[in-house]
């Protein structure tokens, strides 16, 4: 609220009038002169042309120069675009914004805005949460929204750590004062703003921890069997072990364990002479995110060809992860001595991890 209303983002297209129902709590909607784009995105972008039409769509739109591009290509209506350059100032009465692009955080568009009077950063996806709560400050909830921050972080915004690291590197140098951080998702940070940086740079770093992830899927229980045995051995190495069915945990979840791993363990019947469509849907998913230092191994049962844990290895490889092991693969159920095996492949795996 200023010489000039200014919108900082708005939402879903379905969600556009109680957007504007919230506005109206404030200023009549007709009243905000400026809107700002952080994000093209349509859960960030999907409400403008409503909220446009409703304000007048002849009013300035600020994007980034890439938002220029994008938001054209979603909405076919003709508003007042108006591209703003990386570091430009937009003065709205007492206060400035302040742009700074950051790309690929997560699409080419992205940017932040900050306002230097009010110490407000603007973050669009940066240091979100999937949540949906009454709260709407970190002091509010506490630390239970550190995990939602996690699993955002770890599913988004993983395969951009680098990307990450170099931005905290550039705000850290342009010495902003920073007192209250609004994300496009979830609670604000008001109290500890610099957590969530922090939170960002150790998650971005990628450390691995004595943690072991293993997924897998079962047809007749006999990879679960093997699963269990490998966690067991990894147990008795003094490692955490988290065993992950994959019909039992959404891969989000399971990625979300994956960020601070230090091995990944992988593990699948073999179905048609390839893999369980699950583990072949999770390698996808989890390949995009690009996880970094992590020890790996596959291991699975099979009845006649047994490809599941080749194609797992050709997986893992793509991901550069350092295989431990060739991989462990039974013919149909697993014996003791089977087990044995699968018992000795957690334990190698853990050997390795606290080295």
């Amino acid at each position: 609220m200023d010489e000039k209303v200014t919108l900082v983002d708005t939402v879903k297209k379905e969600f556009a009038d109680q957007l504007l129902t919230n506005i109206g709590e404030i200023v009549d909607p007709k009243k905000v002169d400026y809107v700002v784009s952080n994000h093209t995105e349509p859960d960030h972008s999907g409400g403008l042309p409503r909220i446009m039409h409703k304000i007048g769509e002849s009013k300035p739109v600020y994007c980034s120069k890439m938002g220029l591009k994008n938001l054209p290509l979603y909405y076919r209506e003709k508003l007042n675009y108006h591209p703003v350059d990386n570091g430009g100032t937009l003065n709205i009465g007492k206060r400035n914004l302040h742009f700074l692009e950051t790309r690929m955080l997560h699409w080419p568009d992205s940017m932040f805005t900050y306002c230097p009077e009010d110490r407000i950063l603007f973050s669009s996806d940066a240091f979100g949460q999937h949540y949906a709560g009454p709260e709407r400050f970190d002091d509010e909830i506490g630390e239970a929204i550190m995990p939602h921050a996690k699993k955002y972080f770890a599913n988004i915004l993983m395969l951009y750590s680098h990307l990450i690291l170099q931005l905290v590197q550039k705000v850290t140098e342009m010495n902003l004062d920073i007192h209250l951080i609004c994300p496009d998702h979830g609670i604000m940070w008001r109290k500890e703003p610099m957590k969530i940086i922090q939170a960002y740079v150790d998650w971005s770093t990628q450390e691995p921890q004595k943690k072991a992830v293993v997924v897998y899927d079962t047809m007749w229980h006999s990879t679960q069997k093997m699963a269990e045995s490998i966690v067991a051995g990894l147990i008795a190495e003094g490692i955490e072990a988290r065993p992950m069915h994959l019909r039992s945990f959404h891969r989000s979840d399971i990625v979300t364990e994956v960020l601070d791993a230090g091995a990944l363990l992988v593990g699948s019947p073999t179905l048609n002479n390839g893999l369980y469509p699950t583990v072949s849907d999770f390698l996808t998913y989890v390949k995009g995110l690009k996880p970094r230092k992590k020890l790996a191994a596959a291991f699975g049962s099979y009845g006649w060809s047994g490809e599941a844990v080749k194609l797992i290895n050709q997986e893992l490889e793509a991901m550069k992860m350092d295989i431990v092991d060739g991989g462990l693969k039974i013919q149909f159920a697993p014996d003791d001595q089977a087990l044995k095996a699968a018992y000795e492949l957690g334990q190698k795996i853990g050997r390795t991890l606290k080295q």
